[in-house]
């Protein structure tokens, strides 16, 4: 479903066949995890083609080989361009474009001695679908701040995230809510949460989640829309009792939530600041004005 034998790729400075490229089995990101990489979404807008926040993206991947000792020997103005001729070559317009950073062989448990770039890209719905989403609280924690740097998006992170929604959906729910190490709330195994009461919209504050750029694009939209947002610690019983509830991140943009551990929310969602925000957010990616959406 990513690719086909006519796919383009852009790897290890080259577009090439993705049934053609080949990496190396003794990778040190393949044995250990110790790569990053992004999400980034393409939109076939009014004004032609466009890959929101590419550079916000492009920056945080720049952040995350610093911040694990990765060599990063790229432009970013370069990567947007190499991104835009990748959706060229594949003739995509909406699409989702996977950057991803390895390192070469190393099986010693040190820094990287190099680095690989695949930038690849495919037609990807909404990664949570459309409908609400039945989330059960994870018996996993989210990986702590002391032991991992949180903000960094590295590959072997997800590993975490793999093993919250799986449990999840065996036990037949849509996907996951993380706790922290302290019992908050978290996050989703891949989006940020946000929660709805009194007309305020309260999110986890940083820390022990990934500094999502969807989420921050929510803050910017509620800023300019007039909704108040807090980001604070958030305990699981205030979730329960919230107004509405949704999730945000660049796959999944903006999904509402229709339950939590089997407990509904009070609002429809159809009445909801999280539709507002999803309404204002679809124009804001598609280059169109959305201040003049207003809550209910």
């Amino acid at each position: 479903m990513y690719y086909n034998e006519e796919t383009i790729i852009y790897y290890n400075g080259a577009f090439v066949k993705a049934i053609e490229a080949n990496g190396n089995v003794y990778d040190q990101t393949l044995h250990y995890g110790y790569g990053v990489f992004e999400g980034i979404r393409a939109y076939d807008t009014a004004n032609g083609v466009r890959i929101f926040k590419a550079q916000e993206h492009f920056d945080r991947m720049r952040f995350s080989c610093e911040a694990i000792g990765i060599p990063y020997p790229y432009s970013n103005a370069e990567l947007i361009d190499i991104s835009y001729e990748v959706l060229q070559r594949n003739n995509l317009s909406d699409a989702y474009l996977r950057p991803l950073v390895t390192c070469p062989p190393n099986m010693s448990l040190t820094k990287g001695r190099g680095a690989q770039l695949l930038i690849a890209a495919w037609e990807w719905g909404a990664y949570l679908g459309e409908k609400l989403l039945r989330l059960k609280t994870s018996s996993y924690r989210r990986i702590s701040p002391k032991n991992f740097i949180v903000e960094a998006k590295v590959s072997g992170h997800y590993v975490n995230s793999i093993l919250a929604t799986q449990e999840a959906k065996d036990l037949g729910y849509d996907e996951a809510l993380l706790l922290d190490m302290e019992g908050f709330i978290a996050e989703g195994p891949g989006a940020n949460i946000f929660i709805e009461k009194d007309q305020t919209l309260y999110t986890p504050q940083l820390g022990s989640i990934l500094p999502g750029i969807t989420r921050a694009t929510v803050i910017e939209i509620s800023k300019e829309l007039g909704i108040p947002v807090i980001e604070k610690q958030i305990r699981l019983e205030e979730v329960y009792n919230a107004d509405s509830v949704f999730l945000c991140g660049t796959a999944a943009e903006i999904i509402g939530v229709e339950s939590l551990d089997d407990q509904t929310f009070q609002k429809p969602w159809s009445e909801s600041i999280g539709a507002v925000i999803k309404h204002a957010y679809k124009n804001l990616v598609l280059e169109k004005d959305y201040k003049n959406v207003h809550a209910h």
